[in-house]
């Protein structure tokens, strides 16, 4: 897919909605980082019994003393705070970018089809760890981008270029693991480069200064003030 286009960088992702001041990963918390004025979202998915994907971090429900895995259940078993992709897409409609976290290699398929039909395959993030798997999804998915969730220490010149290779599109990694050099070593490798846990305004300004393509945050007022500081 290559770089979106500058006007369109650095991107501000809220972290499970508007965390900060709602339940996460509810439609309440999405729809409340979009009215702050976040024009990107970040979940984590995961499959339903009955393949639906859905959208929460654990992944486990808590039934008293039980704990169940959502691969488990069908959605229609799942605590009503718990939504489905497409009920995002029809809350909230399909105009911002969305990062999902694939917690179940599973959902991923589901997850395209879904961003599919409602024409928001050009937005969606997927992310993960596992490199094999981010080259698979780019060789099926074509409008799809692909990151890498992932470490400095595992950031070597060997590694960049292997990622480059499989069409990963970013790297993320922990606000503090960025410094000036490794982003641009990012960058020269053709990747964009993504720091997630931007939590004050001093790590906001530090990675926005770096020259950062996007910022994940749960504070979502003050990050959407920090990009308009450096945009305007």
């Amino acid at each position: 897919m290559g770089r979106p286009p500058p006007s369109q960088l650095p991107i501000g992702f809220a972290h499970r909605g508007a965390r900060a001041e709602c339940p996460d990963n509810t439609l309440a918390s999405f729809a409340r980082a979009l009215e702050l004025g976040a024009r990107a979202l970040e979940s984590d998915a995961w499959i339903t019994a009955d393949d639906e994907a859905v959208l929460d971090h654990d992944g486990v429900v808590r039934e008293w003393w039980r704990r169940r895995p959502i691969a488990a259940l069908p959605v229609g078993a799942l605590p009503p705070h718990i939504p489905r992709l497409s009920d995002l897409y029809e809350a909230s409609g399909a105009e911002f970018e969305l990062s999902l976290d694939v917690k179940d290699p599973a959902a991923a398929r589901v997850v395209v089809a879904v961003a599919e039909r409602y024409g928001a395959a050009g937005r969606l993030w997927l992310c993960s760890s596992d490199i094999d798997r981010l080259g698979s999804w780019r060789e099926q998915w074509a409008k799809v981008r692909v990151v890498a969730s992932t470490q400095r220490d595992s950031l070597g010149a060997r590694a960049l270029a292997d990622m480059a290779g499989r069409g990963v599109d970013a790297v993320n990694l922990r606000e503090r693991e960025w410094d000036q050099g490794l982003l641009d070593d990012v960058h020269d490798a053709g990747m964009l480069a993504f720091g997630w846990d931007a939590q004050t305004d001093r790590a906001l300004d530090r990675l926005l200064g770096l020259g950062i393509d996007a910022v994940y945050s749960d504070h979502v007022a003050r990050m959407v003030d920090a990009l308009r500081l450096r945009t305007r």
